[in-house]
């Protein structure tokens, strides 16, 4: 039988929508039953988990609402993104990478059932606009769950042990509400331990951090991201369960970012001279330089973008990227 901790976390859950957080505890007591030797009540536990889980993926408007509340409300913020995959523009060795993170994902109950884990701690390395916080969204809107983003002024303090404490809190929230936790500008946590002038603290904060990543056995997905990978410790690379690099966008991408951004205009421009305009920039730049060459097609009351309005949108992105 079902513990009273149990049984208040699924009314909890249940009272507060969080669908996902009723879920995980309802695996955790099937866990339990089954090492009692129950198997078919821990089965059956287990069947009307993923039932609910494909109806809510079935029904677009099933994705629960679930608000971080007391403490946890100063350290994470949820979004409910609806990005899927197929509108990012990556490179083919990316797209697939995270296909077979969605497709671990969505076989997980068969994966579990041969002791084996799903994908789902990632971290994402690579420059400022390159798509890292994207990919968050759209594994998120692909597997239809929230985006708790880690906030780091909340959770980086002055005082000895109490951030440590705080990410124990983040962690414990991972096993109550399945959700997508996204830790950015990762290098915060998980700086090398020899960097820094307060060096004993940065080792105390990385410990606790690799701890309770290499412990967390949560249905959660871990996401890191970072634009320095070169501050990282080591030992965080061998804790994820992939390590996905981001690069500014080649000649072929950086067409289909731009024509992505242009439908319903005509566009007969040199594609060949746009590039050379665009090299340099990352994915989120290029994507607001042709949003700029559209709106300034729609306010002249024209449907053709024309090289001019690129090219000046391009160079303008180009005056406002910052120095390296």
């Amino acid at each position: 039988m079902p513990s009273a901790r149990h049984l208040l976390a699924i009314l909890e859950g249940h009272v507060q929508g969080d669908s996902p957080g009723v879920y995980s505890t309802a695996l955790q007591v099937a866990a339990r039953e089954a090492q009692l030797g129950h198997a078919k009540v821990a089965t059956r536990l287990r069947e009307l988990v993923e039932k609910g889980r494909v109806r809510e993926r079935s029904d677009p408007g099933a994705v629960p609402l679930v608000q971080p509340r007391g403490e946890l409300a100063n350290l994470v913020a949820v979004t409910y993104p609806r990005v899927q995959l197929a509108s990012m523009t990556l490179a083919s060795g990316q797209r697939k990478r995270l296909e077979r993170v969605l497709l671990e994902q969505t076989k997980a109950q068969k994966i579990r059932a041969h002791n084996l884990a799903p994908r789902r701690k990632l971290l994402l390395v690579g420059s400022p606009g390159t798509g890292k916080t994207m990919t968050v969204s759209a594994i998120a809107g692909e597997l239809r769950l929230p985006v708790f983003t880690i906030l780091l002024e909340g959770v980086i303090t002055k005082f000895m042990g109490e951030t440590a404490q705080k990410l124990r809190a983040i962690f414990e929230a991972m096993r109550r509400t399945r959700g997508v936790y996204f830790f950015d500008e990762f290098d915060a946590i998980g700086a090398k331990r020899t960097a820094g002038n307060d060096v004993g603290e940065v080792r105390r904060i990385l410990n606790s951090f690799l701890s309770l990543l290499e412990n967390d056995d949560s249905e959660s997905i871990i996401i890191a991201a970072t634009n320095h990978p070169s501050l990282l410790d080591s030992a965080l690379f061998r804790r994820f369960d992939d390590v996905i690099e981001y690069h500014m966008p080649d000649t072929d991408e950086i067409q289909r970012l731009i024509q992505g951004q242009l439908v319903g205009f005509r566009a007969d421009v040199p594609w060949a001279e746009l590039v050379s305009w665009a090299s340099g920039l990352s994915h989120a730049d290029i994507v607001r330089a042709a949003q700029e060459a559209a709106k300034t097609a729609l306010l002249e009351d024209r449907k053709a973008i024309t090289t001019q309005d690129l090219t000046c949108a391009l160079e303008d992105r180009q005056v406002r990227k910052p120095e390296v």
